[in-house]
């Protein structure tokens, strides 16, 4: 489903396929407005992640001033791969381009909880919806709160039904 890219909306790139499923069972909560969030193409790794944020996203950001993105990334227990890809925003749009992801890798996330990759998406999406973070204060996504909190500011108005 493609969002009205003239209303707030998010778009989500995903790293990779496990990534993706994440972001669909986000999607899938019952209390997210599904016409105001979007899941891309995944992009086939981290880099080829920023790649495309920088070289086909930037600029339609600059055009439609009510576009935020969620760029979904493993983080390899790498502080620095977060700084590196945060280092690659545009000033102007550090405040509507949020870095979410795994400590490591989803597939660590999904063997500790035993919940599929969707499922782990849900219940992301349960614990914003209610302003709990029995999920996000996980081991693997803990890292994440400043920027959820960040991120939640801003779409809690249109994304959440």
């Amino acid at each position: 489903m493609t969002v009205n890219k003239y209303k707030p909306h998010i778009l989500v790139l995903p790293e990779d396929d496990a990534n993706r499923q994440i972001a669909n069972g986000f999607v899938n909560n019952h209390n997210i407005n599904e016409l105001a969030i979007q899941i891309l193409p995944n992009a086939g790794g981290w880099e080829k992640t920023v790649d495309q944020f920088t070289n086909n996203y930037v600029h339609r950001m600059r055009k439609f001033p009510d576009r935020m993105m969620v760029v979904l990334i493993d983080l390899d227990k790498g502080k620095s791969r977060l700084t590196d890809v945060q280092e690659d925003i545009p000033d102007d749009l550090k405040e509507r381009v949020f870095v979410i992801g795994t400590r490591y890798k989803p597939e660590i996330l999904k063997s500790f909880t035993r919940m599929s990759f969707e499922k782990i998406g849900e219940t992301l999406a349960q614990d914003c919806a209610n302003n709990t973070n029995n999920l996000w204060r996980h081991e693997e996504l803990k890292h994440n709160e400043t920027e959820l909190e960040r991120m939640r500011s801003q779409v809690k108005s249109f994304l959440f039904i």
